[in-house]
């Protein structure tokens, strides 16, 4: 295992460092459970209090933290990112699937594979697949016809990418997710729903990653689009002729309804549903197991069911924590009121 002083974590992740540069750090761990010669940090206020008693040698704060602390502790201007440089020089990326392709893989002749591609066993890749170089395809995955793989993607086991889809470089899909499936549209006729041909694709661009499990439906007509830089978690369903922007992430279990725009940068939390047909802003906050009915405005934060504006919606709830009071004295000023009543 090899350590570095801190000095030298230091330079790497461009903080300030107060305390002994010659401490020697050799790991990285969590706040609460870090022990001699690890380093650790401290993102989140709440975890202050560990402070006073962690058995680490370092922390990374924040610049904006107050001086004073005992233990030795590196400043910086992101403390999740810079814990995440260190984290990794002391934990680096394993690679699990070694370039070649298996025996028991099924290509097509006119698939085109590029350099140092790794392809699993019981892999399937149809006619006219494009794989870019130092891509890595594990056990199970298929690929259907004139589908488009960029290059230095993952896709995990049991990943399953319908026939045109286009996917970007640097993709990572999880386990079991599903790429292209039909979209949910039927005609409603004489008592019957008539099935709606999906004869669109999905357009998945660079730097994307999609959680386990994850369904992207492709368009009726036209392109599903989820652009550069989006993060989809575990279980987040993705529906027909939806448009997603950059740098968006979406927490497990979301629901997006078909042909809504979701701008760059929002943030939307677990369980969140959408009706369709609505427009999220940039930079927009949804707050978990919300139901947005209408559009969200531009850097707005929403919250609720249904989805208001986060105070609007605290003021709300505010009113009915108070309800059995207040149910209390409208019951005792209808007693005095009929005594009033008697009286006259």
């Amino acid at each position: 295992m090899p350590s570095y002083s801190l000095h030298e974590l230091c330079q790497l992740v461009k903080g300030e460092l107060v305390g002994d540069r010659n401490i020697m750090i050799s790991g990285a761990a969590k706040i609460d459970s870090a022990g001699s010669g690890e380093i650790t940090f401290l993102a989140n206020p709440r975890y202050k209090q560990y402070l006073t008693h962690t058995k680490a040698s370092a922390v990374i704060v924040d610049k904006q933290t107050d001086p004073g602390l005992a233990i030795a502790h590196i400043k910086v201007d992101d403390v999740y990112y810079r814990f995440l440089q260190i984290f990794l020089l002391f934990n680096p990326r394993k690679d699990i699937l070694e370039p070649g392709i298996h025996p028991t893989a099924v290509i097509h002749p006119t698939a085109v594979i590029g350099k140092e591609v790794a392809i699993g066993a019981q892999v399937v890749i149809g006619k006219n697949v494009r794989i870019g170089d130092s891509s890595k395809i594990f056990p199970g995955c298929v690929i259907l016809d004139d589908v488009s793989l960029g290059e230095q993607c993952i896709l995990y086991p049991l990943v399953s990418i319908r026939e045109e889809c286009q996917i970007g470089n640097r993709v990572i899909i999880h386990n079991g997710a599903v790429i292209g499936s039909d979209g949910f549209g039927f005609a409603p006729f004489e008592g019957r729903f008539h099935k709606i041909p999906q004869i669109g694709r999905v357009v998945i661009e660079d730097d994307v990653e999609i959680g386990a499990n994850c369904t992207i439906d492709r368009a009726t007509m036209g392109e599903t689009i989820i652009h550069k830089g989006t993060k989809l978690d575990n279980l987040v369903h993705i529906a027909h002729n939806v448009e997603v922007g950059e740098s968006t992430v979406m927490a497990a279990q979301a629901g997006i309804s078909g042909s809504t725009r979701i701008g760059h940068h929002v943030m939307i939390g677990g369980q969140v549903g959408t009706v369709g047909h609505i427009t999220i802003g940039n930079y927009a906050q949804i707050g978990a197991q919300s139901g947005v009915s209408k559009s969200i405005p531009d850097k707005e934060i929403y919250f609720g069911y249904p989805a208001r504006p986060i105070m609007r919606t605290k003021r709300i709830e505010a009113v009915i924590n108070q309800l059995p009071e207040l149910l209390k004295r409208i019951i005792h000023l209808e007693k005095e009121l009929e005594k009033l009543q008697k009286k006259d």
